[in-house]
């Protein structure tokens, strides 16, 4: 007996490289955001605090916290960490 596979909308375009790489970055930025979220709200400092504890600004905060930057740097992930009492590790993860 052969079982076909249910193919949705995003396999199709998932089988194009250029969207698959695409895709990806927007995933990691996306997973970036939600962590220094997740982060701070344990921390349960404000986005007005944590900028505060950083030397930055809310609005900044906002933007680290939102999907659409794309400028983070190793520095300024260990500075939110810190302020959220927590260690920063960063893995490689071979494809």
């Amino acid at each position: 007996m052969r079982v076909n596979k249910v193919r949705t909308c995003a396999d199709q375009l998932l089988k194009n490289k250029h969207f698959r790489e695409q895709f990806e970055e927007e995933y990691k930025n996306l997973v970036i955001s939600e962590k220094i979220a997740e982060l701070r709200h344990k921390a349960h400092l404000t986005q007005e605090e944590l900028a505060e504890k950083i030397h930055s600004t809310k609005s900044a905060i906002s933007r680290y916290e939102s999907n659409n930057y794309k400028g983070y740097s190793l520095s300024l992930l260990q500075k939110i960490a810190a302020a959220c009492g927590a260690d920063l590790q960063v893995s490689f993860v071979r494809k």
